[in-house]
């Protein structure tokens, strides 16, 4: 599938548009856990996403250290970006939650998500392995 994989410009640019991310952590007796995030993403940096403290995906990613994320464009032609690495976790600032959650939701969607949501920790997720695909290519 080399043929089908993207360039290094091609996939930091098709992960730093706002997909829906499906974050997938490790779990010692059951098969991984997989949450569905919003987050961020510039060319060359890492992920980050928030989450609240008491999320189970949080105590997971203390335990093993490490986390993988995917995320996708549905419509045709299909293509994924897949990426795995180390994670360090803290405290989520307001600035962050904002920017993220207005990402995804547009200012007044953001605004009134951040009344309600309890997302106090910022998670980032350094990219240590990359793995994608664009059908486009074919």
């Amino acid at each position: 599938m080399s043929e089908l994989s993207m360039s290094r410009t091609d996939r930091e640019r098709f992960l730093a548009d706002p997909h829906v991310g499906v974050l997938s952590v490790e779990r010692a007796d059951d098969p991984p856990l997989m949450s569905p995030i919003w987050y961020r993403y510039a060319p060359g940096s890492a992920v980050e996403f928030n989450t609240e403290s008491a999320a189970e995906k949080v105590r997971l990613m203390e335990a093993c250290g490490r986390a993988s994320l995917c995320v996708q464009r549905e419509e045709s032609p299909p293509a994924y970006v897949t990426v795995e690495g180390s994670v360090s976790i803290e405290p989520a600032t307001d600035d962050v939650r904002l920017e993220i959650a207005t990402r995804y939701l547009g200012p007044d969607g953001a605004k009134a998500y951040l009344e309600v949501s309890e997302d106090d920790l910022t998670v980032t997720l350094s990219l240590h392995r990359w793995r994608t695909v664009d059908f486009s290519k074919l």
